[in-house]
């Protein structure tokens, strides 16, 4: 049996995505049919839209999700039907050398979906981060469902929906890539949403000095609210100079740098302490490159890491961090700036070039 629903796709490089019929067939061995509640608007869609992920056109966007498990396929038993999941674009093999050498959160081969969502016309789906929910319904393996334990509201699931990509990218960034210990000092260049979730994971972290940079007031003034002791706009003044004077002449144990340019990232090198380390979840442009004085990378020592993903293992993260926010530790929902319909897609996006929103989401 095939589901026809309504989604919203990309048809070619740079074109407004459209609202199309898409057919959602039935889950075959190992997969999950997901009626989706929730899904964020997140920079990585609008790469998939300017052709900076690949050349696989048309793509069914949306990933940061929430939905219902609605049907499952032969052999699945990590989620069962009427379960409420967190989607995820990790959904280890158990089988690749990272799995083999217990770093599932590397994973180099994640299972996707093998049955194909179509358009009306038959023409194949690409879905971004092989889940697509931009969508009434999708198919994903099942693996990539991460069950949400206990009640969560309706009006929560929004919230909780965005660990599926960038918050995870931000507070796994510090908490997972980064190590971040108590009594630290972060420093995070870019409070986007990614940015902003890095301040948080900050704070759940136990940093006590957490200095968010940006060139927007208002973007610091969230950060502030979300857990940030310091904030620096770098329109205004040297951001290194200032990093290291909050960091008693320095520079901070931990430097994110959430906007990947070379700009921030020489920022973020040249502020961080000896044996600091930096982290760079902010993705680059394709062909960025930047030039270090290798004698400066081996003084400082310390470390210079990227965080995939905020190095996330979904099945350990996203119930624990569902747990910090039921316990008002983290606050999902400041991450919320608007509720958006199908048809509002460009429009969001729009408004995250802008960086007048945090995230919109989209509420089926």
């Amino acid at each position: 049996m095939a589901h026809r629903v309504q989604g919203v796709v990309a048809r070619s490089k740079d074109a407004p995505v459209t609202v199309e019929t898409i057919i959602v067939p039935d889950p075959g061995p190992g997969e999950a049919l997901v009626a989706v509640l929730t899904s964020g608007v997140c920079q990585t869609d609008k790469h998939y839209v300017a052709g900076g992920v690949g050349d696989d056109f048309p793509y069914l966007l949306g990933h940061e999700a929430t939905g219902v498990v609605e049907a499952v396929g032969e052999g699945v038993t990590e989620v069962s039907v009427g379960q409420k999941v967190i989607l995820n674009w990790r959904a280890v093999c158990g089988q690749c050398r990272a799995c083999r050498k217990g770093q599932l959160q590397y994973c180099f081969n994640t299972h996707n979906a093998t049955k194909k969502m179509t358009l009306e016309d038959g023409t194949e789906l690409s879905p971004a981060l092989g889940i697509g929910a931009f969508t009434e319904k999708t198919l994903v393996a099942a693996g990539q469902c991460t069950p949400i334990d206990g009640d969560i509201a309706d009006e929560q699931n929004a919230a909780v929906g965005l660990l599926g990509c960038g918050l995870m990218a931000g507070i796994g960034a510090v908490l997972n890539t980064g190590e971040v210990k108590r009594g630290e000092s972060v420093a995070v260049i870019g409070c986007g949403g990614v940015g902003t979730a890095a301040v948080a994971g900050a704070k759940l972290g136990g940093a006590t000095t957490i200095v968010a940079v940006d060139v927007t007031d208002d973007k610091l003034e969230t950060a502030r609210a979300l857990g940030a002791t310091h904030t620096v706009n770098s329109a205004k003044e040297d951001a290194v100079a200032r990093i290291r004077e909050i960091t008693g002449g320095f520079g901070a144990d931990l430097v994110i740098d959430a906007v990947g340019i070379a700009a921030t990232y020489q920022q973020a090198f040249e502020a961080r302490d000896l044996a600091g380390r930096v982290v760079l979840v902010g993705v680059p442009d394709p062909g960025t490159t930047i030039t270090l004085p290798l004698d400066e990378v081996f003084g400082r020592g310390g470390s210079l890491k990227s965080a995939w993903y905020g190095d996330a293992l979904p099945s350990r993260d996203f119930p624990m961090l569902v747990d910090q926010y039921r316990l008002g530790r983290l606050d999902l929902d400041a991450f919320v700036t608007e509720r958006v319909g199908l048809g509002d897609v460009e429009a969001a996006f729009d408004k995250m070039k802008d960086g007048s929103v945090l995230r919109s989401v989209v509420e089926l």
